[in-house]
């Protein structure tokens, strides 16, 4: 390194450097206020969440809605990812609730995902067979090895699932030690999915065939079934079915009905009658336009995700609409922000953190996504509102998004983490938390204009495997 590199290096290190009198200057400016100091008291000796919670807001969002939907007793996901296949049973078994005529109804979680994660494996399998040419060191490679079978999905994802292997109830096909808490399932699938991704790359490399590789990848596929039955129990293919129903009356069904069958006697869903909504402000995402994300499924064959973008008043407007005709809705959000599982409550304004920190926060929701500060990462149910009756303020569009003169101030929301969290499992969603931090919904295509249905007949722009809406719940 020659002088005039040196003296320019050593510039920029008393620069760039954090130095002993900016330390200096940080604790001066920290000393000059004792609210510094009783902000440090507190959060030193008790949780932030609570030291920031704003009393007076929480005590104005009670867990009483005008429109509220019978849902069934609250359900717990454990030590699992699997919120996103809670809130979707969910959904479903308000259905079964309905035709059989009783007060509440366990789809079984566990079902689901025996079945996810073994066509996600494969799914991952043939991903890798049809990028055998990549680089191992590209982005993409990075980005498939990362987690080859996680526990978060999509609705597109649950759907595919449905329609091919039916549901069962959960008395059919029960939690598990795994199911409940899959961290060393998880771990032992993906180290040998990881494996096989190096058994096919190996082989190809030394000019084996693809039908032979497929015939490879048969082999690797018994493998992770054997795994997964041996975490989980054997799956049925059907199984005897009786309940009793709210008038005590007692139900024998058929002694070997299938899981398709049962989903088509009871739930009786089409998902085709569905659309999903994102609202995602971020420039590289115009409003109404169809979305997909590639790399992003579990069933090969099945359904590819599909969105459609649109400005969070015809999301909201659709959603509530939904409610009003008796109908809960999956939705996907980040749960982690202002949220107090003590209170059960998401809201922004129930939190001083500003007060706490002596700083704003000013990143808006586009800002927040396009920064990596926020994104889908959990899914729940919306089982209710609550309307007012608003003020007269010229505000158009509050007008539209709140029909008949009436202001949405808060939503009920079924959770999936049990009875003790939150109040008695659920949460109160203030209004503005809605807008700020849920991203997606999914609601009946007969709830939005056809405006926004013509957009799906659009070609999908196709979004890369690690833009922020192909997170996963």
């Amino acid at each position: 390194m020659d002088i005039k590199s040196k003296v320019e290096r050593s510039l920029y290190i008393n620069s760039a450097a954090l130095s002993s009198d900016n330390l200096s200057t940080y604790r001066l400016s920290f000393d000059q206020k004792l609210s510094h100091r009783m902000a440090m008291n507190a959060v030193t000796n008790s949780n932030a969440v609570k030291v920031a919670l704003n009393r007076e807001v929480v005590s104005q969002l009670p867990n009483r809605f005008s429109i509220e939907i019978e849902s069934g007793d609250i359900t717990h996901q454990k030590m699992s990812g699997r919120c996103w296949m809670f809130a979707a049973l969910n959904t479903l078994r308000v259905r079964g609730m309905q035709s059989m005529k009783v007060k509440t109804l366990e789809l079984s979680q566990s079902y689901i995902m025996f079945y996810d994660k073994l066509e996600r494996s494969n799914y991952f399998l043939e991903t890798i067979l049809d990028n055998l040419d990549e680089d191992i060191n590209s982005r993409l490679m990075m980005f498939l090895l990362s987690n080859p079978m996680g526990d978060g999905g999509q609705w597109d994802m649950f759907v595919n699932l449905v329609e091919k292997y039916g549901v069962v109830p959960q008395e059919v096909y029960p939690e598990s030690i795994s199911s409940s808490a899959t961290q060393i399932m998880n771990v032992h699938i993906n180290e040998k999915l990881r494996e096989f991704a190096c058994t096919l790359r190996e082989e190809y490399k030394n000019s084996i065939s693809l039908d032979d590789l497929r015939g490879s990848k048969q082999e690797m596929m018994e493998t992770i079934y054997r795994i997964l039955t041996i975490h989980n129990g054997i799956p049925p293919t059907e199984f005897c079915w009786s309940y009793r129903d709210k008038d005590d009356k007692f139900h024998q069904e058929e002694k070997a009905i299938t899981p398709r069958a049962f989903l088509d006697k009871y739930i009786d869903i089409n998902f085709d009658d569905y659309i999903s909504l994102i609202h995602c402000p971020t420039k590289d995402k115009p409003f109404n336009q169809h979305y997909t994300v590639s790399h992003l499924g579990n069933v090969v064959g099945g359904h590819a995700v599909s969105y459609v973008n649109v400005d969070i008043d015809v999301l909201k407007s659709a959603t509530l609409e939904t409610l009003r005709g008796g109908e809960a809705v999956w939705f996907g959000c980040d749960v982690g922000k202002y949220l107090s599982k003590d209170k059960g409550v998401l809201d922004l304004d129930a939190f001083q953190f500003d007060l706490l920190y002596h700083t704003d926060f000013n990143m808006d929701k586009a800002a927040r996504v396009n920064y990596g500060h926020s994104r889908m990462g959990h899914a729940m149910l919306l089982t209710g509102a609550h309307e007012e009756a608003s003020y007269n303020t010229n505000d158009k569009a509050s007008d539209k998004r709140n029909a008949g003169g009436r202001k949405v101030t808060r939503w009920k929301v079924e959770n999936s983490w049990g009875k003790d969290s939150g109040q008695d499992g659920f949460l109160v969603m203030g209004d503005t938390w809605f807008d700020e931090y849920l991203f997606q919904v999914v609601l009946p295509k007969d709830m939005v204009s056809a405006e926004v249905l013509a957009v799906l007949e659009q070609d999908p722009v196709v979004l890369p495997p690690w833009d922020p809406m192909g997170a996963l719940a």
